[in-house]
């Protein structure tokens, strides 16, 4: 299961966001059931709540660049579709911009939080998205 992007994904990414305006990233997360630390520490963790102390850190680093979690919850049933609900959490994310979002993600800050990400996620898929200005019609009024 993937919780990092794979090198062909990075270029299609780099390829197809726009350098203006804002970015929004779709994220479906699936948790651990107990958080797994890399490097070996003891933790009474879920993986859910390793990933909370990710994603607490994450939402003051967003506010500090003017971004923010527009919206996010836990996934509660299947409505349409195949199988078992595969995701236990979504957010959709707004980055101010495709340079801020990298700024952020390779920053000093964002890698002390980064270890808690990688012990709480079984999977996630983390989606770019166009946010509804960028998107045109018809998907422009449904922002």
């Amino acid at each position: 299961m993937a919780i990092a992007p794979r090198p062909e994904q990075l270029v299609a990414f780099a390829e197809r966001a726009p350098a203006e305006g804002p970015l929004w990233m779709l994220n479906l997360l699936k948790f651990k059931e107990r958080a797994e630390y890399a490097d070996g520490r003891a933790s009474d963790l879920t993986g859910e709540q390793a990933y909370r102390l990710y994603g607490e850190g994450v939402a003051r680093l967003l506010a500090a660049m003017g971004g923010r979690v527009r919206i996010g919850g836990a996934c509660n049933a299947l409505l349409i579709g195949d199988g078992e609900l595969a995701w236990d959490a979504m957010a959709i994310v707004e980055y101010p911009s495709l340079a801020a979002f990298r700024d952020m993600t390779q920053s000093a800050a964002y890698a002390e939080l980064h270890v808690h990400r990688e012990a709480g996620l079984a999977h996630q898929l983390l989606i770019h998205c166009l946010a509804p200005e960028q998107a045109g019609a018809p998907l422009a009024g449904l922002g």
